[in-house]
């Protein structure tokens, strides 16, 4: 009669069950552990994966390309942010168009080169500057030494760039000579020194970096043989300026090509401008900002290859600059750029809330789990109830033994249920109330057993 459980499936209750329970609670706790790192793993890879870069550069083997696959290969040395990916066109407008047709996510132009509409600055990594001189011989007169007695001659221009046919328009406009009555023959910028011995040319144009191999080599290839170089000032540079944002006006000091013999022998007003590297307006403010500030973090590391990057400058940030600057650098130059909380507080507040859910399906699980241990408690209660009733009317001590027996691993059982967390205090006060009347009950029964000798039909005493 009393060997049933609290379950009704006839096996007494056992210790084991609180004890998965602990288990399962266990693991869920160690399933939420593991998650939460994972969630912190995964965010702190997430925020600082290389971000990797296309950016357009040209023409092959100059010296922009060249500078360029300096900074990518230290990017990739130093593990930096951003990662750079050189694709090599034929030139700066080549370069011009592939980002305004989304397959590169940056490219290197010249100033003067139409851009793509929503191209905005990065950095400056060089100034160019517009060389121009006439060749003469010996000391005959009459030779070229201004730029508008250039009308009805032959001008040789380096590089095949039609940006450079643009500046010679540029220059001889604004000195008054007509670009139609010049002729121009352009040459590569590794073939003209041949091809000038072929081609009877007045005067020429290079441009570049003051420290440029190719105008030095150029000026040195075309006065051969008793030539001379009359270098021609652009007396109007400051108007051209003016008159076209992309430009500025410079000077090219006395001797920068050469010390024996002086070229030039004076200093030399001229046009400059600049080689910007441009990205879309779509590119991230962070990753515009983080490129800037590793392109300053390197330069001198780079500066020791390509001594040219000592002319590495950042973007214009003046509303009205020719070339806008991109807000990411804009904010790096101005020391606004954000902190890492700035950046990333959507994804720490997303981290946190997602924790949070986490922690919230683990309590509700964990509370799950803990209702089967509710409701085995609720058995045992009422079986140690019936027990309590039955003990009044037992006729065997052998059968309270066995009632009593089963009332211990009844308390262990509620117990581990409250260490669980499965009962509260006051169910457990309620049981212990229950536990107390049941001994009391046994206590009694026994007693009465042990004066009537097992037969307590014989007795007129009554059981309340």
């Amino acid at each position: 009669m009393f060997s049933r459980s609290a379950a009704g499936d006839g096996t007494k209750p056992s210790a084991a069950q609180p004890r998965r329970h602990k288990m399962k609670a266990a693991l869920v706790a160690i399933a939420a552990v593991l998650a939460g790192v994972a969630a912190v793993v995964g965010g702190v890879y997430y925020v600082n994966r290389p971000v990797h870069l296309r950016i357009a550069v040209g023409p092959p083997n100059s010296d922009d390309v060249k500078v360029i696959q300096s900074i990518a290969q230290t990017f990739a040395r130093e593990r930096k942010y951003v990662r750079l990916r050189p694709i090599v066109t034929e030139g700066t407008s080549a370069s011009a168009a592939s980002l305004d047709a989304g397959t590169t996510d940056l490219a290197v132009v010249r100033g003067d080169v139409e851009l793509p509409k929503d191209a905005q600055a990065i950095a400056s990594i060089r100034k160019n500057f517009a060389v121009l001189w006439a060749i003469n011989t010996g000391k005959k007169k009459g030779g070229v030494t201004k730029i508008e007695q250039l009308g009805g001659k032959r001008i040789g221009v380096i590089g095949r760039t039609q940006a450079n046919v643009r500046l010679l328009n540029v220059i001889l406009t604004q000195s008054g000579v007509k670009p139609e009555s010049v002729q121009v023959v352009q040459f590569t910028t590794t073939g003209f020194a041949e091809a000038v011995k072929h081609e009877k040319l007045d005067a020429f144009l290079a441009v570049g970096p003051l420290n440029s191999k190719i105008t030095a080599d150029a000026i040195n290839a075309t006065t051969r043989d008793g030539k001379e170089a009359t270098f021609l000032t652009l007396d109007t540079a400051d108007a051209v300026a003016q008159k076209y944002p992309v430009y500025d006006s410079g000077e090219i000091p006395a001797g920068t090509f050469g010390a024996k013999p002086v070229r030039p022998d004076d200093k030399i007003d001229t046009i400059t401008f600049a080689h910007h590297i441009v990205a879309r307006k779509s590119l991230s403010e962070t990753v515009a900002g983080a490129l800037t500030r590793e392109l300053f973090s390197v330069r001198q590391t780079v500066q020791n290859e390509f001594p040219q990057t000592a002319k590495l400058e950042t973007p214009d940030t003046d509303k009205d600059a020719a070339i806008p600057a991109h807000p990411g650098a804009a904010a790096y130059v101005d020391g606004e750029e954000k902190s890492f909380l700035d950046r990333y507080s959507d994804y720490i507040w997303g981290s946190l809330m997602g924790l949070s859910a986490l922690g919230s399906a683990g309590a509700w699980f964990a509370s799950y789990w803990r209702r089967d241990e509710r409701v085995t408690n609720s058995n045992l209660r009422e079986r140690l109830l019936e027990m309590l009733t039955a003990s009044r009317k037992s006729t065997s001590i052998d059968e309270l033994d066995a009632m009593q027996a089963e009332a211990d691993e009844i308390m262990r059982e509620t117990l581990h249920c409250f260490e669980d967390g499965a009962i509260e205090e006051g169910s457990l006060t309620a049981f212990s109330i229950a536990l107390e009347q049941f001994h009391n009950a046994v206590a009694d029964r026994k007693s009465y057993l042990l004066e009537t000798g097992g037969h307590p039909a014989l007795s007129s005493r009554h059981v309340a």
